[in-house]
C-alpha cells in the first residue's frame, strides 16, 4: 500500500506538476503577447508620432516652398512692373521728342520762310543800293571833274586837304559836344538825383530809438528774488534752460538783468519773469507753463504784427509764415537800430522815391518793407541776408520786381532800379542823425580789423580807416606793384570785406601808389 501509496503520490504529484507547468506556460505565453501586444502598440504610436511629423514638415516645407514661390513670382511682378514702368516713360520721352521735333520743324519752316522773304528784300534793296552808289559815282565824277578845272591842286591833293580839315573840325565839334552832354548830364543826374532824396526825407519824418541787449525786471524785496533764483538756483536755471539767456540776479539791487543776443528770447524771458513775479508762485513747473504759454503769445504777436505791417503796403492775402518772419524783425536790431521801424522807413522812402520818377510806388514800397527780411532768418542759414531773404520770399509768388529789388539792394553795381532806390533809402534811414549808435569797443576793433585785413596784401604800405570805417585809404609801394595791379588790389580788398566784415551801408576802398623823386639845387 506504501509503494502504491507512493507511486499514486508520485503520480499525482507529477500530475500536479505537469499542470503547473502548463498553467506556468500558459501565463508565460500570455505575459509574451500582452508584451507584444504592448510594443506593438508603442511601435504603432511612434510610427503615427513620426508619420504625423513627417506630414507637419512636409506641409512646412510646402509653404515654405510656396511663400518663396510668391516672393519669387512678387518680385518678378515687380520687376516687370518697373520694366513696364521705364518703358512706358521712354514712350512718353519719345512722344515728346516727336512733339518737340515736330514743333522745331514748324519753327524751322517759318524761320525758312523768312529767311526767304529777307532775302528776297535784301536782293531788291542791294539793287537799289547798285543803282544809286552808280548815280553817285557819276556825281563824283563829275564834281572832281569841275573841282580839277577850278582849282589850281590835283585831284590826290584836294581830296587830302578837304579831308584833314573835315575830321579836324568834325573832332573839334565832337569832343565839345560829348563834354557838354557829359557834364549835363552828370549835372542834371545829380541835381535830380538830390532832388527825388530831400523829397522824400523832407516828407518823411521818424523817432528814432536805442535797444540794448539787456532787459530789467524790476524786483522788489530780497524774497522775492529769493523766490526768483530758487533753492541752490533751481528756478533761474530752469527759466535760463527754457528760454536761452542768461539772467543777472546781484548785478542791480530791486531789479534782475535779462541778457541775451537773440532779442526773441529776451522778450520771451522778460515777459515770462514777469507774470512770474506779478503771481509769486516760482517753481519749475509754473515756469514750464509760462515759458510755453509766452511763446505761444510771442508767435501770435509776431504774425499780428506782419499782418499789420504788410496791410501798410497794400499786400492782400497775407500768408502767415510771411507775417510772421516780418514781425520777427520787431525783436531784431542792427547797430542799436530797430529792424522793423527801420524797414517801415524805408518802405515809405522807397514809395516815395519810386514815384518821384515814375515807377511803382507801391512795388518800391514792399521792396523797401521786404528788404532785410533775411535778417530775421539768418541764424538760420548761410549766406547775404538779400540773397537769403529774396530765397525766402520766392516761395509766395510775389512780383519779381519785389524778389530782385530785394536780392540786388545789397549789390549796386546788379542792381535793379527797385534795388538802386532801396539802397538810397537805407542808406538814409541809417545815416540819419541818431539812427544808429555802436560801442567804443565795437567800433575800435571794427577799425582795427580794416586796416588789419587791408594791411595783409602784399605790397600794401600802410592803411588807414577814416570817416567811421566808410572808407579806407590804402598806400601801397610803388615799386612793388603797376597801376593796373593797384585797381586788381583795390577790388581784392573790397572782396575781402564782404566776405569777412559786417558794416552798415558800404566802405570806399581807395588805393593810392605815388612815386616821388626829389632832388636838391645846390
Amino acid at each position: 500500500m506504501d509503494w502504491i501509496s507512493l507511486l499514486i503520490a508520485i503520480a499525482f504529484g507529477g500530475a500536479l506538476g505537469f499542470v503547473a507547468h502548463l498553467l506556468m506556460s500558459r501565463y508565460q505565453s500570455q505575459s509574451q503577447e500582452r508584451r507584444a501586444a504592448a510594443k506593438m502598440a508603442e511601435a504603432e504610436r511612434v510610427t503615427k508620432g513620426m508619420r504625423r511629423e513627417a506630414e507637419i514638415q512636409a506641409k512646412q516645407d510646402m509653404i515654405r516652398l510656396r511663400e518663396g514661390f510668391e516672393q519669387e513670382t512678387q518680385k518678378r511682378r515687380s520687376e516687370l512692373d518697373e520694366l513696364e514702368s521705364g518703358l512706358r516713360k521712354r514712350d512718353n520721352l519719345l512722344t515728346q521728342r516727336d512733339e518737340n521735333f515736330d514743333r522745331k520743324a514748324s519753327i524751322l519752316e517759318k524761320k525758312e520762310q523768312t529767311v526767304d522773304t529777307k532775302l528776297a528784300d535784301l536782293t531788291t534793296r542791294q539793287a537799289d543800293v547798285e543803282k544809286r552808289e552808280g548815280v553817285a559815282t557819276k556825281t563824283l565824277n563829275d564834281a572832281n571833274a569841275r573841282l580839277q578845272k577850278l582849282a589850281t591842286m590835283t585831284r590826290e591833293e584836294a581830296r587830302k586837304d578837304l579831308f584833314t580839315r573835315t575830321e579836324r573840325e568834325v573832332r573839334t565839334e565832337l569832343g565839345g559836344l560829348v563834354r557838354r552832354l557829359q557834364e549835363e548830364a552828370q549835372a542834371s543826374a545829380a541835381q535830380e538825383a538830390a532832388n527825388v532824396v530831400a523829397m522824400a526825407m523832407h516828407r518823411y519824418a521818424a523817432s528814432h530809438d536805442c535797444e540794448t541787449m539787456t532787459s530789467s525786471i524790476p524786483i522788489s524785496g530780497e524774497r522775492l528774488k529769493g523766490a526768483v533764483i530758487g533753492r541752490e538756483g533751481r528756478n533761474i536755471r530752469t527759466l535760463e534752460t527754457l528760454t536761452g539767456v542768461t539772467i543777472l540776479v546781484d548785478e542791480t539791487p530791486d531789479a534782475v538783468m535779462i541778457s541775451s543776443f537773440d532779442p526773441v528770447r529776451r522778450e520771451v524771458a522778460r515777459r515770462s519773469l514777469e507774470i512770474l513775479v506779478a503771481d509769486g508762485r516760482i517753481h519749475a513747473t509754473r515756469i514750464e507753463e509760462v515759458v510755453a504759454s509766452v511763446q505761444a503769445d510771442m508767435d501770435k504777436t509776431m504774425r499780428e504784427v506782419g499782418e499789420q505791417t504788410l496791410a501798410l503796403v497794400n499786400m492782400s492775402h497775407i500768408d502767415p509764415e510771411l507775417a510772421k518772419m516780418l514781425g520777427r524783425l520787431k525783436f531784431r536790431t542792427s547797430y542799436s537800430q530797430n529792424v522793423l521801424v527801420h524797414s517801415r522807413e524805408v518802405s515809405a522812402l522807397t514809395g516815395m522815391m519810386a514815384a518821384e520818377i515814375g515807377l511803382n510806388s507801391d512795388i518800391g514800397k514792399r521792396v523797401g518793407l521786404l528788404h532785410d527780411i533775411g535778417k530775421a532768418m539768418d541764424h538760420d542759414a548761410e549766406g547775404s541776408h538779400a540773397v537769403i531773404g529774396a530765397e525766402f520770399l520766392k516761395k509766395f509768388n510775389l512780383p519779381e520786381e519785389i524778389i530782385s529789388g530785394v536780392a540786388t539792394h545789397y549789390d549796386i553795381a546788379n542792381a535793379s532800379i527797385y534795388g538802386v532806390l532801396c539802397s538810397t533809402a537805407d542808406m538814409l534811414s541809417s545815416m540819419r542823425p541818431g539812427a544808429r549808435m555802436e560801442p567804443a569797443e565795437i567800433f575800435i576793433h571794427r577799425m582795427e580789423k580794416i586796416e588789419d585785413i587791408a594791411n595783409s596784401f602784399k605790397g600794401v604800405h600802410k592803411s588807414f580807416a577814416v570817416q567811421a570805417g566808410r572808407e579806407v585809404r590804402v598806400i601801397v609801394d610803388p615799386e612793388a606793384m603797376t597801376d593796373g595791379e593797384a585797381v586788381v588790389l583795390a577790388r581784392n580788398i573790397a572782396k575781402r570785406f564782404e566776405e569777412e566784415l559786417k558794416y552798415p551801408g558800404q566802405i570806399r576802398v581807395v588805393v593810392t601808389r605815388e612815386k616821388r623823386c626829389v632832388e636838391f639845387a645846390r
